[in-house]
């Protein structure tokens, strides 16, 4: 491959010398260097960027003697190449022309921000429904501290957690990109994640609550509850002087820090939130999940927020029940016309969280602006829809959508045009009438026409030659044309601008000064417009605060108007909360899955000090998997707030969710099916407590049978004696039932199935009691297994168990000895059953004798 790195700077020209200076100084992004109309690349910059974005890698002549490699992408379309670029995980320097392009030499460029995938703030660049955020990570002594920042709304947390814990908070957070001290030996779960290294002294605690403090205007850091937090401040300190560096700003939208405590949440390890598939399924799909199913919010605000509290389940029951209750005030009588009216209104409101970001890093555009303005003229309406519910969150929330300062909508309306330009370079950004000197340069380039035609007018009557005409062309600007035969006629203050074969063209002193005024009015007037948008985001900068409290508030209040019309359409009810350790589900259904079959049973779950564990039974496909999600999930709706589907539902105290359901091989770490299922049964028994919701799902099929039975018997034990776990323990080892009658709290039930003319029917309907039989021969058939497979495997079957039964010195451990099997019968021939299945009525004689030569080759072939 060809050497595309540059010669050393002193052989360069110098616009290259400016270029290669400015790449050393962001040496880890892609620079995008503006010349004219282009953003250029050069180099190895150039070379990578064309291969990322399939555009055409040319040359730009030479210098130092060699060819220069150069990409360039229009700086009109350069969005789309930026998100291009970000998907796949680049930082990408956007440099702009900055100094008179008269000057002698090259013009001044200035790297005026840098976009990276934890820092988008632009519409174009991010996806509406999620959070981008940039996260930071620091060890400290026995923990890890993390700070989380979303850049485009301001909202910055902080917490410190226990390495063990990390991969939980990275599934939790999901960042888009992460920076470490690049001493850092970083853990695989980092690997999958944009990784910044950056210097050891960025993370300095010292110098990190110093630049707290002054980003917050606070003395110390003890009012923002962080104070005793040192790897936490570290990660934030090092966070927020990325994000300064990147955006070249001082950030004053990012107003409050949220210290993240481990015992405010529900917690969920990582497997769990993809076993529950909250917002993502195994297959990474965005639907059918349980946010698919909910998500009828109608701003971009609420469906970010409704993610968030799915995700970050709360255990303060004071929240918890502002929330239901503020459900249930919108669903009023039933018919949730409440909600409806709701959301038509806040149908028509934009995204404020992230305009409001924009505003603050003064790169908000006219649109934003309008939309924020018709944003601001529907809060009187929201905020009287709210006052007179009888519920005190909603109460709350019309108080601070009532509070935003009116002058704010004033200014939005008396400024911004009804319908401004894309940009403010376009022009007409600024509504008429804000600013006298504006409508002044526009009304010489309006009426400009209308003035040529009066001074003709009047100049034909003032010199009495009625062919004159007033006229423009871009070379000699305006002009006054008069034929050789009238030129004598001509007044002395004309002066001659141009000489024709046939007339004279003149100027006077009046049309002199009105082409002055004309010719540079549209550039004046452009110039004046962007002073007055500059000021008018400077005006609204002064009202973050209050703009932000109002972003909340319409959040808040589109996702508790999109989960009362829920409740409505999917027969929710509100959840009960006590101080007991219990977990009580009447008639409770599985939110997903309800919505992709034609009928869903509803089942029961109890379970209480004396009835911890639930040893659950019963064939494939008969619902084990999906009873238990749907156990989980229900405690996970209620925890977010929300109503839950089931006729009722009571929750004590609930402080985390595991389960260990499915497992694959982890390829990249090197870890087998067996050995990823123990690590996570081993998670789940070193870290569940008396207060967590534990599912297992046949844990054991990865090794031999009798090691697999020995370490689920093990495991359930440990579960019902020493974490005292409310469980759900499925399994198809039958032995295990015996655990029922040895241990008090351990309880078994089964999804039944029958057989009918040798096929299953799953009832999956819980019943008390171990099931009878696992049906797998059944199930295989019913999943397309030959059938001459299926006969074998019901013989072998039967040799299986004459053997065991012939060998077995002694009863087995866990089990009651068996009664003496029947006989089991012969299992029919397939041409009975294909013989079974003729209507001799329905057959013509060619078709019988057909189906009986059929009938006479299956029989020879077995």
């Amino acid at each position: 491959m060809a050497d595309t790195s540059p010669a050393a700077p002193e052989q360069h020209t110098p616009m290259m010398r400016q270029y290669l200076a400015l790449k050393a100084e962001h040496p880890g992004h892609l620079l995008f260097y503006r010349m004219g109309d282009f953003y250029e690349l050069f180099y190895e910059d150039a070379v990578h960027a064309a291969g990322l974005l399939d555009i055409t890698l040319t040359q730009r002549g030479q210098s130092a003697g060699q060819p220069i490699p150069m990409a360039g992408v229009p700086h009109h379309a350069a969005e789309q190449y930026l998100a291009r670029l970000v998907r796949l995980g680049e930082s990408v320097a956007i440099c702009e022309q900055v100094g008179d392009p008269n000057a002698k030499g090259p013009v001044e460029r200035q790297v005026v921000r840098i976009v990276t995938p934890g820092t988008l703030t632009d519409a174009a660049l991010m996806e509406e429904a999620r959070d981008t955020l940039l996260a930071a990570l620091v060890p400290a002594g026995p923990l890890l501290g993390i700070a989380t920042l979303d850049l485009s709304s301001g909202r910055m947390t902080l917490c410190e957690v226990p390495p063990a814990e990390l991969d939980a908070e990275l599934e939790r957070i999901r960042p888009a990109e992460i920076l470490v001290p690049e001493t850092l030996d970083a853990p695989a779960a980092l690997e999958r994640l944009p990784l910044q290294r950056l210097a050891p002294w960025q993370f300095d605690t010292d110098k990190s609550r110093a630049l707290l403090c002054e980003q917050f205007a606070v003395h110390d850091l003890s009012g923002l509850g962080c104070a005793d937090l040192p790897a936490g401040i570290a990660a934030a300190g090092a966070l927020l002087r990325y994000a300064r560096h990147t955006q070249r700003s001082n950030l004053p939208h990012i107003q409050s820090l949220q210290v993240v405590r481990r015992d405010e949440w529900v917690r969920m390890d990582s497997a769990t939130r993809r076993n529950l598939e909250i917002s993502e399924t195994l297959r990474g799909e965005r639907a059918p999940t349980l946010l698919s199913v909910l998500d009828t919010c109608v701003n971009p605000m609420g469906r970010r927020l409704l993610h968030r509290w799915l995700h970050h389940p709360v255990r303060d029951r004071q929240v918890l029940e502002g929330r239901i209750g503020a459900i249930g005030a919108l669903v009023g009588d039933g018919l949730a016309a409440r909600a409806t009216a709701l959301q038509a209104l806040l149908r028509r409101s934009g995204d404020v969280e992230r305009i409001v970001g924009r505003i603050a890093l003064r790169t908000a555009r006219p649109r934003d602006l309008a939309a924020l303005r018709a944003t601001l003229a529907l809060l009187p309406d929201c905020a009287a829809s709210l006052r007179d519910l009888p519920a005190p969150r909603l109460a709350a929330l019309a108080q601070t959508l009532a509070a935003t300062p009116p002058e704010i909508q004033d200014l939005l309306q008396r400024a911004i045009a009804a319908e401004p330009a894309a940009q403010v370079r376009d022009g007409g950004v600024i509504a008429p009438g804000y600013d006298g000197a504006l409508d002044e340069l526009r009304s010489l380039q309006d009426h400009c026409g209308d003035f040529l035609l009066e001074l003709e007018q009047r100049e034909r009557a003032r010199t009495g030659i009625a062919t004159l005409k007033v006229e423009y062309n871009r070379v000699h600007g305006f002009y006054i044309e008069v034929s050789h035969a009238q030129s004598g006629r001509v007044p002395d203050d004309y002066r001659r601008r141009q000489t024709l074969k046939n007339a004279e063209r003149y100027i006077t002193p009046e049309l002199k000064t009105f082409e002055e005024k004309a010719l540079s009015a549209n550039e004046r007037a452009l110039m004046r417009e962007k002073l007055l948008y500059d000021q008018v985001l400077e005006v609204l900068g002064g009202h973050l605060a209050p703009l932000q409290a109002a972003a909340a508030a319409l959040a808040e209040t589109d996702v508790l108007a999109c989960l009362a019309e829920r409740a409505v359409a999917l027969d929710l009810t509100a959840p009960e909360f006590c101080d007991e350790p219990l977990l009580s589900i009447r008639g409770g259904r599985h939110l997903v899955v309800e919505q992709q079959v034609s009928q869903f049973i509803p089942n029961d779950t109890e379970l209480h000090p004396e009835r911890r564990l639930l040893l659950i039974t019963g064939p494939n496909m008969g619902g084990k998997s999906t009873y238990m999600r749907q156990t989980a999930l229900i405690a996970l709706l209620a925890h977010a707030g929300c109503h839950v589907p089931a006729r009722r539902a009571v929750l004590g105290p609930l402080d985390q969710i595991f389960t260990r359901i499915g497992a694959g091989d982890d390829l990249a770490s090197g870890r087998s099916t067996f050995l990823v299922e123990m690590s996570e049964a081993a998670h789940i028994l070193n870290t569940a407590t008396e207060r967590s919701l534990v599912l297992v799902d046949e844990i054991g099929r990865g090794t031999s049978t009798f090691d697999g039975l020995a370490l689920a018997y093990a495991i359930a034990r440990h579960l019902a004696e020493k974490n005292r776990s409310h469980s759900l323990f499925a399994t198809h080892y039958f032995e295990l039932t015996q655990l029922a009658l040895d241990l008090p709290g351990v309880v078994n039930v089964h999804l039944d199935a029958v057989e009918h003319q040798d096929r299953i029917v799953f009832l999956h309907a819980l019943e008390e009691g171990p099931a009878s039989q696992s049906y797998g021969l059944q199930v295989a058939a019913l999943a397309g297994v030959p059938r001459s497979v299926v006969r074998e495997a019901r013989r072998y079957l039967a040799q299986l168990e004459a053997h065991a039964a012939a060998q077995r010195p002694q009863a087995d451990l866990f089990a009651p000895p068996p009664a003496p099997p029947a006989a089991e019968p012969a299992p029919p021939h397939p041409a009975l059953d294909a013989l079974r299945d003729i209507d001799p009525d329905a057959l013509t004689p060619r078709d019988a004798l057909q189906r009986l030569y059929e009938l006479v080759r299956q029989a020879r072939e077995d």
